[in-house]
């Protein structure tokens, strides 16, 4: 996989002066026994085109990667397995035949929310070809039958030569066998890293070494190259990685295995129970047509079809409230995944820190001041604006006089480690102006020994606070020299730029701390590097970096507490990423990553959530994410997790409450038929509590998060946790005991049965208006507004005499109704438990 390249490690030390870096990690490829002779061709050696068919047929075309897409008929056929879906339509089949329109058409609008949210999850797990291979380049300039033509990309083979002029990408995976200038190139989008790297030319005598490899998706800064292509499309780095993140398995996130789970077990209950009903109530005598009639009406009592109505509600909810957080949620069940985000992996550069070059520090060295430094600077760089380092400093210092001319360059190259310009204007001493690495510049000019070891003393000051130095010289000329002077200059001073932390990084980061989320920062660059900038985000105050080579190592010797202080990964690969991500899985944490470039997108494929940037970030990493900010901002990560905290909150509670209300409608539907009573609930009792429930489930439980990041719950992968198991089924069986007791006292003294339901019924309504305005605390107009109209419905139905015939009751004394809605209040009482236990679940 690709990791850091000596060259790269040889320019941070021309940027800083520390050449006693570790050992980085490098991106040098092997080269197979099959292709190592394209490398003895001449450097201006193309291919003919009838060869070049040969490659395509022996090492494949340039596609990155082939992936048919799945039909809407495959994707029909999967959720057509659901059972969920043939228990609705098996169920308003039987309503219908018994005559219940009503009730059946209400199963089958329910049915229009599952089909579309299975859609939804099976067109997601396809990341998008077309965006991962966006980075690429379209077209290509070859050498084919001996004359240069501009080619598609797709149609580069092994073999190829290849021309690249500055500014344009890489076709493939190639070794530079022919130079133009200083070769400079951008491995961003592979490597993480923000600043260039030196490539140079193979010769035929030596082996490629790691400067002369260049790789698909990389883009050529400075000078011109003529590469030989030895990989293409899958055999790329890019190839691997993009592979990795196609053919990977992607698991259900912990909501969607939860309600998946709960679904299943309840339609299993609800088959299982319908059956020996059916079954119980023909064996009593009481017909075919009320066994059928009991075991419908049960089956729509059991049935949980509000729970995927009311996950899809609040999963769009959630999609609505985080954009407005500037968060764009590109898969819908995401959003509960932020909400129990316990650990985030992110990268430095572009997330934590800006992701380009800024001037930021200049120390004159002369009495001519910032000034005379600024215009050596300016002197020494080049002009054409696409060395990152040359646009920092041009950006800062004042324009060069039209007036001076540049009659001669010495550019950069590694041995020399420096760059020197001279220049002139009409009738003045001619200028040659010097910058470079700062212990090369420095041996260049005349001072004594202290004076140079306090300098190299600043630079290394500058260098420990993640900034990269260069040192600037001059000397004076009257005619143009023939040769770069070795000795003689001036020193002008240092100058040094910096990759900023972003704004509102450091709020962020302690707000995470606070709310006991662990955020571990993952960087191509070195360990010194990274503990700079982890100090400065405020990350941590004693880094402790780990390599990304003694990773594994690392990550097998550390016990739960000692992987909870980890807070910086150096040098990491996009395997090595994904390692992380696994251990932290592993260890129980919610795990979100960040990261804008395709070295990212194995990890953010791995992770629970992934977070892309959306406006430096890759369009691959972008397609395999869930969230992307619109921001770049790290801590609109910390305010959607807010969101996506009291989002998930919300979500629990309603279903906390569907569940207490359904416990006791199933059990009082099932237990009076079997023990031989008359049916308590009808059709029509049962449309009238799904025009409460549904309501009340979808729209009491929406309170907003409140400012700041909450701590999260004290759990992993439960939906609920074992004490609010409890409460749930306590409240539960406490309020169906209630109903069954009023029923049977109520039936046996009044008229029978229609006294019973009605303070059956009261009871019911009564209870789930209780439970609704505890749940919700009574902090949401709408929970306010549907209990009221349970409370109204319920005395409505049991005092007006048109409304009880109707309905299959009997109306009521003011005493009945009294004591049925005390029955109802006091067991719905025990919905406090599960809030005490909610509250005593936070970490």
């Amino acid at each position: 996989m690709p990791r850091e390249s000596c060259a790269m490690r040889r320019n941070r030390c021309w940027w800083s002066g520390n050449e006693s870096a570790p050992e980085p990690a490098s991106m040098k490829r092997d080269i197979p026994a099959d292709r190592a002779y394209l490398l003895r061709m001449m450097p201006d050696e193309g291919l003919p085109e009838i060869g070049a068919s040969a490659m395509r047929v022996r090492f494949g075309n340039n596609l990155i990667a082939e992936q048919r897409q799945r039909s809407g008929a495959a994707i029909a056929r999967d959720t057509a397995r659901d059972p969920m879906l043939w228990f609705l339509l098996m169920t308003s089949a039987i309503l219908a035949l018994f005559g219940q329109i009503f009730d059946a058409g209400v199963l089958l609008v329910a049915i229009v929310p599952l089909l579309g949210m299975d859609f939804y999850l099976h067109r997601r797990t396809q990341a998008s070809i077309e965006g991962l291979s966006s980075a690429l380049a379209s077209e290509a300039m070859v050498i084919r039958d001996g004359a240069a033509r501009r080619i598609p990309a797709k149609d580069v083979v092994a073999g190829d030569l290849a021309v690249i002029a500055a500014g344009e990408t890489f076709p493939a995976d190639g070794v530079v066998v022919a130079a133009d200038g200083l070769l400079q190139a951008e491995e961003f989008s592979l490597t993480g890293e923000a600043f260039p790297v030196i490539k140079r030319a193979c010769s035929k005598e030596s082996e490629p070494g790691e400067a002369t490899w260049v790789f698909a998706g990389t883009r050529l800064l400075t000078g011109a190259a003529r590469i030989r292509v030895l990989m293409v499309g899958r055999d790329t780095i890019y190839g691997e990685v993009v592979r990795s993140v196609v053919d990977g398995p992607q698991a259900w996130t912990p909501l969607q295995t939860a309600v998946a789970g709960l679904v299943k077990r309840l339609l299993v209950v609800a088959l299982v129970i319908c059956v020996i009903l059916a079954a119980v109530r023909v064996w009593q005598g009481f017909g075919w047509t009320d066994a059928f009639l009991s075991a419908a009406v049960l089956a729509v009592a059991a049935i949980p079809e509000e729970f995927p109505v009311v996950l899809t509600f609040f999963l769009g909810v959630g999609v609505y409230r985080l954009a407005k957080r500037r968060a764009l949620v590109r898969n819908a069940v995401a959003v509960e995944n932020i909400g129990r985000t316990s650990a985030i992996c992110t990268d430095k550069t572009g997330t934590i820190t800006e992701g380009q070059l800024k001037f930021s520090d200049a120390i004159p060295a002369t009495a001519d001041g910032l000034d005379w430094l600024l215009k050596i600077a300016s002197l020494a760089a080049q002009q054409d604006g696409i060395d990152p380092l040359d646009v920092a400093i041009l950006d800062h210092a004042p324009p060069v006089d039209p007036a001076w001319i540049r009659l001669r360059l010495f550019p950069f190259t590694e041995s020399r480690r420096r760059e020197s310009a001279f220049w002139m204007r009409p009738s003045e001493v001619g200028v040659l102006a010097v910058k470079g690495a700062p212990e090369t510049v420095l041996a260049l000019c005349d001072m004594d020994a202290a004076t140079h070891d306090d300098w190299l003393e600043k630079v290394r000051d500058l260098s420990g606070e993640a900034k990269k130095v260069i040192a600037c010289a001059w000397t004076d000329f009257a005619r143009e020299p023939m040769a770069e002077p070795d000795g003689g200059c001036k020193f002008a001073g240092l100058i040094a730029v910096s990759d900023p932390i972003r704004p509102g990084v450091r709020e962020a980061m302690a707000q995470a701390r606070a709310a006991g989320v662990q955020v571990v920062m993952v960087t191509g660059d070195h360990l010194d590097t990274a503990a700079a900038i982890a100090r400065q985000a405020g990350l941590t105050e004693a880094p402790d970096p780990v390599s990304g080579d003694r990773l594994e190592q690392t990550l097998k010797s550390m016990g739960q507490d000692d992987l909870r202080r980890l807070g910086i990964v150096a040098r990491a690969s996009p395997a090595q990423k994904v390692m992380l991500v696994k251990a932290l899985q592993d260890a129980g944490r919610i795990v979100a990553v960040t990261g804008d470039g395709v070295n990212d997108a194995p990890a953010l494929r791995a992770a629970d959530i992934g977070i892309a940037m959306g406006l430096r970030g890759t369009r691959s990493a972008r397609e395999v994410s869930q969230i992307v900010l619109m921001d770049d901002n790290f801590s609109t990560i910390i305010a959607a997790m807010a969101e996506g905290r009291q989002l998930f909150r919300n979500l629990r509670l309603s279903f906390a409450f569907l569940l207490m209300v359904h416990i006791p409608l199933v059990a009082t539907a099932a237990l009076i038929p079997l023990l031989g009573y008359p049916l308590l609930y009808l059709p029509v009792h049962i449309v009238l509590l799904e025009l409460l429930i549904h309501p009340a489930a979808i729209l009491s439980f929406q309170k907003p998060a409140d400012d700041g990041l909450a701590v999260r719950d004290g759990r992993t992968n439960r939906f609920f946790a074992p004490l609010e198991w409890l409460a749930i089924a306590v409240t539960g069986t406490a309020i169906g005991g209630a109903i069954l007791t009023v029923f049977v006292l109520g039936a046996e003294g009044g008229t029978w049965p229609e006294h019973g339901r009605a303070m059956a019924i009261v009871a019911l309504f009564t209870a789930l208006a209780t439970m609704l305005l505890i749940l919700t605390r009574g902090a949401t107009v709408a929970g306010r507004m549907v209990a009221m109209c349970a409370i109204a419905a319920g005395f409505a139905f049991s005092q007006v005499e048109v409304l009880g015939r109707a309905t299959h009751m009997h109306q009521l004394s003011i005493g009945d109704w009294l004591a049925a809605t005390a029955c109802g209040i006091l067991p719905a009482l025990g919905a406090a438990i599960l809030l005490f236990t909610t509250d005593s679940a936070k970490a």
